[in-house]
């Protein structure tokens, strides 16, 4: 295992190391407050650039969790070196989403089958057509079988990355909306396609925090409580993956 690359923006602390699954939060703040309430025993990894990382317990299953900031490039920079530097086999991506479908709801938990794009990322990889960026079926049929025994209601089905968090075309959300795409987000893509490059296992959960078409957001407090939810759904679907 490699500690530190000329390349690389995650540098371990002297005597700790990252678990096989992580969990990443965009903020790294969220990742500090993840690993002080939910992991047993919490060690800081890597604090570069103040984007934190913390490998603790939960349900005796070692789990990490890091920030990853906004956006596919920030994201897929952490991604790409947990999977290729430092060994890790599955990264479970939790975060917000804005909803789009009519059938998508403010704290629903969005588990994300697949993402469509408005990046060009795909292309770097030299694929002839369109690739189809998916989840790891094993860790998204976990999430289902934890949502459902925690009685969480939850929707599966396909989200819209996007580069833009303020997209200068007016219709697209309606252009995604009609394609019927649940949620917009900004890093789902990225890590799947990630993930499919380094033949590793990658997931997107998402709590809907507010809607796009009719304008509804959660309060704070009330994003904290979602945000509950959507943690003991990934914390059970970390602690159970099988890794190869």
């Amino acid at each position: 295992m490699m500690n530190v690359s000329p390349s690389t923006c995650i540098e371990l602390k002297e005597g700790t190391h990252v678990a096989k699954v992580v969990l990443m939060p965009g903020d790294p703040l969220r990742a500090k407050y993840v690993a002080e309430h939910y992991l047993e025993n919490p060690v800081l990894f890597n604090d570069v650039r103040n984007m934190y990382g913390y490998t603790g317990t939960y349900e005796g299953r070692e789990i990490s969790v890091m920030g990853s900031g906004m956006g596919m490039p920030s994201f897929t920079l952490y991604a790409y070196e947990l999977f290729r530097f430092f060994d890790v086999e599955a990264i479970i991506r939790i975060g917000s989403a804005g909803g789009l479908s009519e059938d998508t709801h403010l704290r629903d938990l969005i588990i994300a089958m697949s993402a469509s794009t408005n990046s060009s990322m795909a292309t770097a990889y030299g694929l002839p057509g369109i690739v189809a960026p998916t989840a790891s079926f094993d860790l998204l049929q976990e999430a289902v079988r934890a949502a459902d025994e925690l009685g969480i209601h939850k929707k599966v089905g396909s989200v819209y990355t996007s580069d833009f968090f303020y997209h200068p075309d007016p219709e697209v959300n309606n252009k995604a909306k009609a394609m019927g795409l649940l949620a917009v987000e900004m890093e789902a893509a990225g890590l799947y396609l990630t993930a499919m490059a380094a033949h590793k296992k990658a997931l997107a959960l998402f709590q809907i925090s507010d809607h796009i078409f009719t304008g509804e957001a959660l309060s704070a407090a009330e994003r904290q409580d979602g945000f509950r939810e959507m943690m003991e759904v990934a914390l059970k679907t970390a602690s159970r993956v099988k890794l190869d």
